[in-house]
């Protein structure tokens, strides 16, 4: 290919992403200005940071110094251009980047820029869909002019309501994606003479990210908004290595800005992909996922651009409303310069509130028309957003045999969900809040133990963390609330000091309202019920309850709570009160007499003090609302872990 011919075939490149004037120089004598990265990327990669340095004839510069978070990366000596590659390990943290320099005249300066955390947006539903759109009249020309009652839009063949039309000029972020594999060795030099020429059509709100690629992306300049470091970029690159063009593209998309206005790709190549590992379809996906369009310019390298690679190339154009030129003949370029720059600049923006609402992942095929005799381009569809992963959080308690407890580590666990083995991705102890109802039996039949039960209750408060919870619940014929949570602990004391023993007991009732009331908390939650009989009223010929033992273990699932129960004397119904501890993770405890009561309560205090919390992504997505099944087991013998069991899943 001439040279002429790839000058002008880069300025129609570089076009679409430079158009306004630059900036006036800095007046100081000597001066410096950080001009990539001005943003942050959403994945760990290799950027190139670069100064800009403007300084008296006279004078000669010391080694510009660059810094990350005020610890020195790397010096430059070299001249112009001063730049430094940086590996941007974790893009979710603060860094600071800092450039000095100095001259042989005493005059210094610095300049900083601060790369703040990149944001992650969960979105929770559909809402509203964005299209970009050009529209052409049989000559190609763009056709301004055209209102909301001009368009048409249907999806997955269902029409549409057109929620906005507009005409306006977005910011931008361009990367300029250019091969700069062997194949290419040949035209590099031709690309970069041809950016020099392109200086003039930076937008002020646009940003450019420079991305030679070969079997992978090298390293990138920007974003920035300077001409100048654009086109040393551009200087910078060479040509070695294969090629990996649909590797390359989703790489490079995936670290375009997500709140910046239009996202769109210039990719420049010659067709030929030996290497990327990614298919062709997957590749396609996730590109209309991240709405980007994607303009290619396909060069004839050494080998010219085969037939597979030109039917790739306009695949990708064509499918993320973008387009593709291979213009066969020098005069045709300044057409295809015009085109490119009208496509960029002009686009209609068009939204439309989907009738589906699913968040469900599929695709969703797109039909935007206007009039017969004219032609629109825009994307043909999108992939809807996926609910929120599934992701259980589990507390457990590992102890021996003789109920001792024992440590654990990660590297000792297994758990299954619903017999599929899960991925632990994190563990550790219990230390957060506690939310407790401690709910005492006031029966008549308690009469006796009444001194006992003061004592040990007072003992159980005052072993508690201050920063947690607390609700007393008192149970004889009904359930009385004595004070909801607090951390107060002198108001506990107060209501302690007033138990009286009179009445029946309604144990389903208490049970059932101290988990109504956790329910409502986001805090670890615990019940610890003390009881000398079993649900039923004051003469002992009927039950004492409204609520059932199934509405009490419905609510242990729905609450998530953890029961602690504690069985005085020989009428306890002692397997209902070891079935509350098996379904919640919890224990039950059967003192000899009241004077065991103290010791029972150090043991619940010792067990809130020595539980575990494991949390994992669920293998199974799906978001219904049912009980799943979870077994924690440690691989070492000998040891029991108790947990809840299970988990519902959230809906959707």
């Amino acid at each position: 290919m001439p040279a002429c011919r790839l000058v002008t075939f880069a300025a129609a490149l570089l076009a679409i992403a430079l158009s306004a004037p630059a900036s006036a120089a800095d007046s100081a004598p000597l001066s410096v200005r950080i001009t990539s990265p001005l943003g942050r990327m959403g994945a760990s990669t290799k950027v190139r940071i670069v100064a800009q340095i403007r300084d008296t004839p006279d004078a000669v510069l010391q080694p510009v110094r660059f810094y990350v978070d005020g610890v020195l990366l790397e010096t430059d000596a070299d001249g112009p251009p001063y730049a430094v590659e940086w590996l941007d390990e974790n893009p979710f943290e603060r860094r600071e980047i800092a450039v000095q320099v100095e001259d042989d005249l005493g005059r210094a300066a610095r300049d900083e820029v601060v790369l703040e955390p990149f944001d992650i947006v969960e979105v929770s539903q559909v809402t509203s869909v964005l299209l970009e759109a050009g529209v052409y009249d049989t000559r190609g020309r763009f056709v301004s002019g055209l209102v909301g009652a001009s368009f048409t839009v249907s999806e997955d063949g269902v029409p549409q309501a057109v929620d906005m039309v507009s005409h306006e000029a977005l910011p931008a972020t361009f990367a300029l994606l250019i091969d700069s594999s062997q194949s290419m060795s040949r035209r590099i030099d031709f690309v970069q003479d041809a950016a020099r020429r392109l200086v003039d059509f930076l937008r002020p709100r646009d940003r450019v990210l420079v991305a030679p690629f070969a079997r992978g992306l090298g390293a990138i300049t920007g974003p920035t908004d300077d001409r100048k470091t654009v086109l040393e970029a551009v200087g910078h690159i060479q040509a070695t290595g294969g090629t990996s063009i649909l590797d390359s593209l989703v790489d490079v998309v995936g670290k375009l800005p997500v709140d910046q206005g239009r996202r769109a790709v210039v990719l420049i190549t010659d067709g030929y992909d030996e290497n990327s590992a990614m298919p062709i379809e997957e590749a396609l996906a996730a590109v209309k996922a991240a709405q980007t369009t994607v303009y290619v310019v396909g060069i004839g390298g050494v080998a010219g651009i085969s037939l597979k690679g030109e039917r790739v190339l306009r695949r990708i154009a064509t499918e993320t409303g973008g387009q593709v030129f291979f213009p066969p003949r020098e005069e045709e370029l300044v057409a295809v310069h015009e085109r490119l720059a009208a496509d960029a600049q002009n686009r209609y923006l068009i939204t439309y509130t989907p009738s589906n609402q699913r968040m469900d992942g599929s695709w969703r095929s797109v039909s935007l028309t206007t009039s017969p005799e004219y032609k629109v381009r825009t994307r043909t569809g999108y992939l809807a957003p996926k609910p929120p992963p599934v992701r259980p959080e589990l507390e457990f308690t590992v102890t021996d045999a003789n109920r001792t407890h024992v440590g654990l580590s990660i590297e000792d666990l297994v758990i299954e969900e619903d017999g599929v083995e899960q991925r632990v991705e994190a563990f550790h102890e219990a230390v957060t809040p506690v939310s407790i109802v401690l709910a005492l039996d006031a029966s008549g039949s308690m009469r006796k133990s009444a001194t006992a039960v003061v004592d040990a209750a007072r003992e159980f408060v005052n072993a508690l963390r201050p920063e947690d919870s607390l609700a007393l619940l008192l149970f004889s014929d009904q359930p009385v609330f004595a004070h909801d949570l607090s951390t107060n602990r002198e108001v506990t004391f107060k209501a302690i000091e007033e138990y009286q023993a009179v009445g029946g007991t309604a144990l389903y009732d208490a049970l059932a309202d101290s988990l109504s009331r956790l329910k409502r908390v986001e805090s670890r939650r615990v019940v610890v019920v003390l009881s000398d009989g079993r649900d039923e009223n004051n003469a002992g010929t009927a039950a004492g309850s409204v609520r059932t033992v199934d509405d009490v273990i419905g609510l242990i699932r729905e609450s998530e709570a953890t029961i602690f129960t504690i069985g005085l004397g020989s009428k306890v119904d002692r397997s209902f009160l070891d079935k509350l501890g098996d379904l919640s993770g919890g224990e039950g405890y059967f003192p000899a007499g009241v004077e065991g009561l103290q010791a029972e309560y150090q043991r619940i205090i010792e067990n809130l003090r020595r539980r575990y919390v494991v949390s994992y992504t669920s293998t199974n997505g799906e978001r219904n609302g049912e009980w799943r099944e979870v077994r924690i087991r440690s691989k070492s013998p000998g040891v029991v872990v108790r947990s809840r069991g299970g988990y519902f899943t959230p809906e959707q």
